[in-house]
């Protein structure tokens, strides 16, 4: 069956007297028959409320379809998946190699919490490819991933970085939200743990925070005991949301989508606009390792205004109606974020011809957004 299909018809219980989304069960403690049954090895029977109750074990089952993995571990965050994937897969003492293109708050963590694992950060270009192997050594136990970059959308050579650190057995971690696993499946180009925002695209609505990590093999053996020996846990509300988020996952990122490069090849040709920074763009640099990757493109990308500087940039999002200004993206509602304000840059100086801002495209009319943006860059 097709990917749309499978995102409907998988998760569903068949009991649940003809409920056809899931039924939400909330509970810590869960009562035994005798005190033989709550010790007994464990048969699948739910012991504890942390655990997971439904409707968690079907948005497991369904991200495990979407990704075909063997198990996908659920976080409180989208943060929370990229750290718990980075704490499965490194083995101290060593060393991590980071994109600098890496989301701020992972940049946080790796800088802050990784050395007090025996663990030492290093920056590298994400657009190194084959050539990340000249970092590589024997001290490399961590290749960390996030492709495109969720501000300066760098595409990575996936497939060329996960063959080099098979070679030398060094885990992979990929954070996947912007292809929300529909877009790319990083686990078919060999990365070990695939993460992803499900607070983002996913969820689709703005109203939840959660977070995924997709694994195979020994890996998701790995992820899955990291997860219940750090005690994680997900509403079961939450996870109603986003399993009836994911029944129109494909749909919604379509449209997003398609709004979005439209915008794209508009602003293009806009006099105010340097660069645009969408990799579905024949003029991304990357365009043609994307082509190879992904089977379409998401809503969000950026771009940097011409002679424009951050503060001027700052006022142009302020004149935004339809965009609102807000952290996240992949909600049904268009987002702008200026983004110099947040862009760290250690191995690979970051140089632009003006402010960098990101759009992020919901699912209005795209002539009324463009409206938008053209009397935001007039004003």
């Amino acid at each position: 069956m097709k990917r749309e299909t499978r995102l409907i018809h998988t998760g569903r219980a068949a009991a649940q007297s003809g409920l056809v989304n899931a039924a939400i069960a909330r509970a810590s403690t869960i009562l035994a028959e005798s005190t033989a049954e709550l010790y007994a090895p464990s048969d699948g029977r739910k012991t504890y409320g942390r655990g997971g109750m439904e409707p968690a074990g079907q948005l497991g089952q369904v991200l495990a379809e979407l990704y075909q993995a063997d198990h996908v571990a659920l976080a409180p965050s989208g943060l929370a998946s990229v750290v718990l994937a980075i704490r499965a897969a490194v083995i101290a003492p060593g060393e991590a190699l980071v994109p600098d293109s890496v989301y701020k708050p992972v940049r946080a963590f790796c800088d802050a919490e990784l050395p007090r694992l025996g663990v030492t950060p290093i920056y590298y270009d994400p657009r190194a490819g084959a050539d990340i192997e000249a970092l590589v050594t024997d001290r490399t136990v961590l290749i960390l991933l996030e492709s495109p970059g969720s501000l300066t959308f760098e595409v990575q050579d996936i497939a060329a970085i996960t063959s080099i650190a098979q070679e030398r057995s060094i885990a992979t971690v990929i954070d996947d939200t912007w292809s929300a696993g529909v877009l790319m499946n990083p686990l078919d180009l060999g990365v070990d743990y695939a993460a992803q925002s499900l607070t983002k695209y996913a969820g689709g609505h703005s109203d939840l925070l959660m977070g995924s990590v997709a694994a195979r093999g020994g890996a998701a053996k790995q992820v899955e005991a990291c997860a219940r020996l750090n005690g994680l846990h997900v509403s079961p509300d939450d996870c109603f949301l986003v399993l009836r988020g994911l029944r129109t996952l494909t749909l919604r990122l379509e449209r997003s989508g398609a709004n979005g490069l439209e915008l794209a090849r508009r602003l293009e040709d806009h006099p105010k606009i340097a660069r645009v920074l969408h990799p579905a763009l024949e003029s991304h640099p990357d365009h043609e390792l994307y082509k190879r990757q992904f089977s379409g493109c998401a809503g969000c990308f950026s771009v940097i205004l011409d002679g424009i500087g951050p503060r001027e940039g700052e006022a142009i999002a302020d004149s935004l109606h339809l965009f609102g200004i807000g952290f996240s993206w992949g909600g049904f509602e268009s987002l702008v974020l200026p983004c110099d304000r947040q862009l760290v840059r250690t191995a690979v100086p970051w140089q632009a011809e003006g402010a960098l801002v990101r759009f992020s495209t919901g699912l209005e009319a795209v002539d009324d957004l463009w409206a938008d943006i053209e009397q935001a860059l007039d004003a």
